[in-house]
């Protein structure tokens, strides 16, 4: 049986920008961070990302079972080093999304991994919200209300994660329950890292822009940024969800440009959208803290800040750590779907009431047993 109040929790995640697995511990109760433990990341090599870049678009188990053997291969082998842990959360690896309509998918069976760990396994965490109606994503909102108190923030507060897709999430950190309506609203404000990696790799075989160093050698196209503005999603309203792929024409629309500033364009695209989204938000903001890999992005970085009032900064800046944010995140929504809690609510994903979800596997042969009766006491 798992134990009562704050418990030591693994958390991972493997983006839609397809680098690699973050891992990271979380002392949490599900509800307040009590402290942050160690981390690790397992970059995927070049054979397993073209394996996984295969497969997106991707919606059957069956028709991706040399997917979800890399994905659990390199789960299994940055968790395994850590000691001393209560439960894992394991995202899997998002191949298709598209609420309102198929679902989403996830690649990876927690159940493998659990006998692999001998520790309980929360995964599949989007599937119910989506069954319920709403957009499946982003699911880190809860974990970003949590943060807020954490800093110490009194006013309202925004995280940026800027992965394969960017999502935002606006924090009230005056209300006391992030299901609260008000507390939260969370949305995918477009793409983000997805179409420059594509792009790098198909154009110069390289896996990201580093430091966005080709982006910034080049200039942006503003006719094509201010096409990209009229895409239907950024009408449609709040909150709201992507595909990875959603913007795969991107790629077709710098096609006549050159290297540099093909990047230097879809960089510009993505501040484009950041700017877009804030304007949405319900009050300003201070503060636009950033995670992700974007962050990392200097010309990323700069082309947000120009279009924004606030100051736009590295989730650093207040003491967190951008690259094992995400893993947090689903170390902390792991204790909350052990213990019945919801993982998102109508102002994070639309979804009709707040809800909860994943399933916890158990490990088969070892000596830590859970049982669902116990899942109810935790």
């Amino acid at each position: 049986m798992l134990k009562s109040g704050f418990m030591r929790a693994l958390g991972t995640m493997s983006g839609t920008s397809l680098d690699g697995v973050d891992a990271a511990v979380l002392d949490t109760d599900g509800i307040d961070i009590a402290g942050f433990g160690p981390s690790d990341y397992r970059a995927y090599t070049d054979t397993e990302r073209a394996v996984l870049r295969g497969h997106l678009g991707r919606w059957h188990d069956d028709d991706v079972i040399a997917c979800a053997k890399v994905v659990e291969a390199a789960h299994i082998a940055v968790m395994a080093p850590f000691e001393d842990v209560d439960i894992a959360g394991f995202h899997g690896q998002t191949l298709a999304h598209d609420p309102g309509g198929r679902g989403t998918h996830q690649c990876g069976n927690g159940q493998h991994l659990a006998d692999a760990l001998g520790v309980p396994v929360a995964w599949d965490f989007r599937t119910n919200d989506v069954a319920s109606g709403g957009q499946g994503a982003p699911l880190a909102p809860f974990f970003h209300f949590a943060l807020g108190k954490w800093i110490g923030a009194t006013a309202p507060v925004a995280f940026l994660n800027l992965g394969g897709v960017g999502n935002i999430t606006w924090v009230d950190p005056r209300y006391g329950d992030p299901a609260e309506p008000g507390a939260l609203i969370a949305f995918d404000t477009g793409p983000a890292n997805a179409p420059i990696n594509d792009l790098v790799q198909a154009r110069r075989g390289l896996a990201y822009d580093k430091d966005g160093a080709l982006g910034g050698a080049g200039v942006a196209d503003p006719k094509i940024v201010a096409a990209f503005l009229t895409h239907p999603y950024f009408a449609r309203p709040l909150p709201k969800s992507l595909d990875r792929d959603a913007f795969s024409g991107l790629i077709d629309s710098v096609a006549h440009l050159s290297d540099a500033d093909a990047v230097a364009t879809l960089t510009e695209i993505v501040a484009a959208s950041v700017a877009h989204a804030l304007a949405q938000c319900p009050a300003p903001t201070t503060q636009l803290l950033v995670c992700g890999g974007g962050r990392n992005n200097a010309t990323m970085m700069r082309a947000i800040s120009g279009g924004l009032q606030s100051d736009v900064v590295p989730v650093e800046a207040v003491g967190l750590n951008g690259d094992m944010l995400e893993a947090q995140a689903f170390a902390f929504l792991a204790v909350r779907a052990a213990r019945g809690l919801p993982l998102s609510a109508p102002g994070t994903t639309g979804v009709g009431a707040p809800v909860s979800g994943g399933r916890v596997a158990v490990p088969t042969d070892s000596s830590v047993k859970l049982c669902a009766g116990n899942l109810r006491d935790l």
